[in-house]
């Protein structure tokens, strides 16, 4: 499988030749998300991270607490299923899962669609690795990683996308999670973080077992 970079480098250039007008603004909201250094305030490495408890697909309740209990844990927030740099994000990082966990690891993703709708979108429904919905996006918020979404591309996924982010997030429609990625030791302190507000970037899953392996 080809790095995950090159993927999402070949999405975005994708993108900027089918609808260039379009990929420009997106451009023009990211720079100013960083100018105003939105993801800055993400929890950082050598704090302790903040426990949840959300419904999995089978609104069964998962606590942090007790998943490390079993080791470190990876939690990576995603926008949802629908998005396309998503799906390609967590379709490399199950073709690392093994490695994953032969490293006493448990990966976690986390979006804010309803326990129902990640089942059925995708190939989340096929993933080995723990879905869990935070849909008023409050875990997003306590990890400093909600994102209130410019009209500009809400108008995007009404118009373009025919999405209905209130139907899927069962009442939020405007807050999504930054992508980004941490790496929990089993004391729950944050070892090692990536955290973007550009969603066409994620993390390489290499980068993640790295810091896994640097654990020990």
């Amino acid at each position: 499988m080809k790095p995950l970079k090159d993927q999402t480098d070949a999405k975005i250039a994708e993108g900027r030749k089918a609808k260039p007008d379009f990929m420009e603004g997106v451009d023009a909201i990211i720079n100013k998300a960083k100018s105003f250094k939105q993801g800055d305030d993400a929890i950082k490495i050598g704090e302790k991270a903040p426990n949840f408890e959300l419904p999995n697909p089978e609104n069964k309740s998962i606590a942090l607490t007790t998943l490390l209990n079993n080791g470190p844990v990876v939690i990576t927030f995603y926008r949802g299923s629908w998005c396309p740099y998503c799906n390609l994000q967590l379709r490399a990082m199950q073709a690392k899962l093994s490695a994953i966990k032969a490293l006493g690891a448990t990966l976690v993703a986390i979006s804010p669609e309803v326990p129902d709708g990640t089942m059925t979108k995708s190939e989340i429904s096929q993933m080995e690795f723990i879905v869990l919905s935070d849909q008023d996006a409050q875990v997003a918020k306590q990890y400093g990683v909600a994102w209130e979404v410019p009209e500009f591309l809400m108008e995007h996924m009404r118009v373009d996308r025919h999405l209905d982010l209130e139907q899927i997030n069962n009442g939020n429609g405007r807050i999504l999670p930054i992508p980004a990625t941490f790496v929990l030791g089993s004391d729950g302190i944050v070892k090692w973080s990536y955290v973007n507000v550009d969603y066409r970037t994620r993390s390489e899953p290499e980068e993640i077992i790295k810091a896994l392996k640097n654990l020990s």
